[in-house]
């Protein structure tokens, strides 16, 4: 059983693969497609399924901001499908405001990423049982007793923190450079791997409930 788990990075997505030793294998890839090859689970740090309006926002966002005490704001407000079409953030963020609501710059920052997993997704029914939405901040405060970790994983301490939870976790990384990620995304690969081994296992949390669906039948849930 091969599960893994990806977070973008700036040449692509880094990707933590851990097979059924427990063995992790951490690379860079181009494009998701490429890393769902070969996996049961994969579950990936960014958005699947789009609201039709920004207002309300997807359920399963509501929820983990909840979850995560001043960590919320980890939780990025997820565009409505039609701001997606935006070339530019002026462009986006006027569309979204005539719908409802803006759109931090920050979302807008993630558009090529969120477009390329939409596209995957759309295209192939198949992936709809592999392919999982996760969040690291989830995958640690549940690693932390269901406490948020509040310190920055950019800082030597939140680092140290993180590492730390995640080999108690049976997910040990000696940290090394990995071309084209940067250390705290290959954290959050790290993460949402384990996210994987549980949506495996079958002890996962889904947030969202299971029927939620956007117009193309994508769900809309966040699992930790």
């Amino acid at each position: 059983m091969i599960v893994a788990g990806a977070d973008g990075c700036r040449t692509g997505w880094v990707v933590c693969r851990r097979d059924a030793d427990g063995v992790l294998d951490i690379r860079v890839v181009k494009t998701l497609a490429e890393a769902c090859e070969g996996l049961l689970i994969l579950a990936v740090d960014m958005p699947i399924g789009f609201v039709d309006v920004p207002r309300p926002p997807r359920a399963c966002e509501v929820e983990a901001r909840k979850l995560l005490p001043g960590k919320a704001s980890s939780v990025f407000p997820t565009p409505c499908r039609p701001a997606l079409d935006g070339t530019t953030h002026a462009e986006a963020n006027a569309l979204s405001k005539s719908l409802g609501i803006g759109l931090p710059r920050q979302t807008f920052h993630l558009f090529p990423k969120m477009r390329e997993v939409d596209a995957l997704m759309r295209g192939n029914k198949a992936l709809h049982a592999i392919v999982h939405e996760a969040h690291p901040e989830l995958a640690f405060a549940r690693m932390n007793g269901g406490k948020p970790v509040l310190s920055k994983k950019r800082k030597p301490e939140g680092f140290a923190e993180r590492l730390g939870l995640l080999a108690r976790h049976g997910f040990d990384w000696t940290p090394s450079t990995v071309s084209g990620a940067a250390r705290d995304d290959v954290l959050d690969a790290i993460a949402v791997c384990r996210t994987a081994l549980l949506i495996a296992e079958g002890t996962a949390k889904r947030l969202g409930a299971e029927h939620e669906r956007d117009r193309y039948g994508l769900p809309m849930n966040i699992w930790f």
